[in-house]
């Protein structure tokens, strides 16, 4: 039969058409394989495009000292605890040597600022002992001090130093002393901080004793020399008290350190709060006497 009939392929030729075909379809399958492997390199390098090529290197760690600072606003005239201080990082090349350290660092500085850290270190030794806490314990604020400021020296008054009395002093107040013994000083009870009245007995012109309250509510500044009592201790005896009067009644207990022996008398707790100024004589108590004579009744004042 001829060609073009529609007879049926030849065997041989059905083969090279099934060749064909399959050589077609594994074509097909490689251009998609190699078109999928080059899509993934583009998504790849879009992806790690907006990464930095380098890890940045960490931050070299500063050297750091632990400064003694104030942890709340400390106006002036207030008297320093141990709980009003504590100690903060602060960096090494921006110490000041008037700051007080603790003498270490936390990572050895360099250049300089380990010179300066030194200096500070060796300042607060000297100055303050191995506890400079402890060594500002009791001092007085000469300036202000603002919470997480630095204490320095110049900044507060210790006891025994000069200026002390000036800034423990009110406003308006006099620091004016007086005689004292155990007998005339509460028995020695009475210490500085206390508050006290300060009294007198004289006689009068016709020889009768009198006593009076010369000035009420007073602080008590200092016994002797001495700001505060030792360590533990609850009595100090001494040979002269120094008090806080007012300006305008220091001259009373002038006045009456002529005329006399004086008398503290220490006030309770609870009455401190009260008014701090003159006293006066005290009132004596009167009683009415009733007199009967030849029936009439006469009614006497007698003290």
């Amino acid at each position: 039969m001829a060609a073009g009939t529609g007879a049926p392929p030849h065997p041989r030729q059905r083969e090279r058409i099934g060749n064909f075909m399959g050589a077609v379809r594994i074509a097909i399958l490689a251009a998609a394989a190699v078109a999928a492997i080059l899509l993934a390199f583009i998504v790849r390098g879009m992806m790690s495009s907006g990464e930095p090529s380098e890890v940045a290197a960490p931050a070299e760690a500063r050297p750091v000292a632990q400064v003694l600072v104030a942890k709340e606003d400390l106006a002036v005239g207030t008297r320093i605890t141990s709980t009003m201080l504590g100690w903060q990082a602060w960096p090494v090349e921006a110490l000041n040597p008037a700051f007080v350290t603790d003498g270490k660092t936390a990572i050895p500085p360099k250049d300089g600022a380990e010179r300066v850290a030194e200096k500070a270190g060796q300042a607060a030794a000297t100055l303050m002992g191995d506890n400079p806490i402890q060594a500002f314990e009791g001092a007085i604020v000469r300036e202000a001090i603002a919470a997480g400021e630095p204490v320095t020296t110049r900044k507060v008054i210790r006891g025994g130093e000069g200026g002390y009395m000036s800034v423990v002093l009110g406003p308006g107040m006099r620091a004016v002393s007086v005689p004292v013994s155990a007998e005339t000083a509460g028995g020695g009870f009475i210490l500085p901080g206390d508050r006290v009245d300060v009294l007198q007995s004289r006689e009068d012109s016709e020889g009768a004793v009198i006593t009076e309250t010369l000035m009420r509510n007073l602080r008590v500044l200092a016994i002797d020399q001495a700001t505060e009592p030792a360590e533990d201790s609850n009595t100090m005896i001494g040979a002269v008290a120094t008090l806080e009067a007012p300006a305008a009644d220091a001259e009373v207990l002038v006045r009456g350190k002529a005329a006399g022996e004086m008398i503290l008398a220490l006030r309770a707790y609870t009455d401190i709060g009260g008014p701090v100024g003159r006293g006066g004589m005290a009132e004596a108590e009167s009683q009415t006497v009733r007199i009967y004579r030849d029936g009439e009744m006469t009614e006497v004042s007698v003290q």
